[in-house]
C-alpha cells in the first residue's frame, strides 16, 4: 500500500534562527489517524503546516503521489484539508453557509454545486440547522464543526487538525470524537489531550526538539514519555 503522504529529510529553520525541524521522515497511510504528540515548541505544528504548503522547508514531501512544488500545490491544498486550532481563523463570512461554500467557490466550483457540497458537509457535521446563522453566534464546539464542514466541502483525502479540542467542554469533545471517527478521511492530529488521542488515534508520533523521537500506539507513547493524565482526586 502506497502512503498518502511521504516526508523525507524535512528541515525547517525560522527567520530568527530557531531550527524547528531536523530531518523528519514520516508516512501516512490510507485509513490512519496519526496523533502528533510533543511539548510546545517540539516541532509538531510546524511539521503539520508543511503538509499543505503553508510552510516551506528543505527535504522532500509527496502528497497522494504529487511532489510538493508550485505546480502541484493547488491540488495538494484541495486534497489536504487544514483545520486550525482557532476556528475563528477560518470563519469570516456573514453566515455559516457562506463560510462553507467559500472553499469550493474559490476552487472554481459552480455555485449550485458548491451549495450542494456545503449542504452535504453541514449534514456530515450535524450543523445543517445553523446554515443561516452568523458564525460568531455559535458555541466553540459548533464553530469547530463548521470549520471542519468548510474543509469537507472541498472533498479532501486527508484532514489535518491542530489542537482540535481547544476551548471545547467535555460534551463538545465527545461530539468531536464521534464526528472524527465517522469521517473516512485519513487524519493527522496534533493534541496534548491523551484521552482524546486514545479515542481517535490508530498510532502516535512523538516530537522532541524538532525530531521524531518515537512511534507507536498512543498508549505506548504516552506511557513512555510520561504523558498519561494525572489521576483525579
Amino acid at each position: 500500500m502506497d502512503p498518502l503522504i511521504r516526508v523525507s529529510g524535512l528541515r525547517f529553520r525560522y527567520p530568527d534562527g530557531t531550527e524547528a525541524l531536523k530531518g523528519v521522515d514520516f508516512e501516512l497511510f490510507p485509513g490512519e489517524t496519526v496523533i502528533l504528540l510533543g511539548a510546545n515548541g517540539s516541532g509538531k505544528t510546524t511539521f503539520a503546516l508543511h503538509l499543505n504548503g503553508l510552510l516551506e522547508g528543505e527535504g522532500q514531501i509527496r502528497v497522494c503521489g504529487l511532489p510538493m512544488d508550485k505546480i502541484s500545490l493547488p491540488e495538494i491544498r484541495r486534497r489536504v484539508g487544514m483545520v486550525f486550532q482557532d476556528a475563528d481563523e477560518q470563519l469570516f463570512m456573514p453566515t455559516v453557509m457562506e463560510d462553507v461554500t467559500y472553499g469550493p467557490l474559490n476552487l472554481g466550483v459552480e455555485p449550485a454545486e458548491a451549495m450542494r457540497l456545503a449542504r452535504e458537509a453541514l449534514e456530515q457535521t450535524g450543523m445543517s440547522a445553523a446554515h443561516a446563522k452568523a458564525p460568531y453566534h455559535l458555541s466553540a464546539g459548533e464553530k469547530r464543526r463548521v470549520a471542519i464542514a468548510g474543509v469537507l466541502a472541498m472533498r479532501p483525502d486527508i484532514l489535518i487538525l491542530d489542537e482540535p479540542t481547544t476551548s471545547l467542554d467535555p460534551p463538545g469533545q465527545r461530539d468531536l470524537v464521534d464526528l472524527l471517527t465517522a469521517l473516512p478521511q485519513s487524519k493527522i492530529v496534533t493534541t496534548h489531550d491523551i484521552a482524546f488521542a486514545r479515542a481517535i488515534g490508530t498510532r502516535a508520533v512523538f516530537f522532541e526538539k524538532g525530531s521524531i523521537a518515537a512511534l507507536g500506539t498512543v498508549g505506548d507513547i504516552a506511557s513512555r514519555f510520561g504523558w498519561e493524565p494525572l489521576p483525579r482526586g
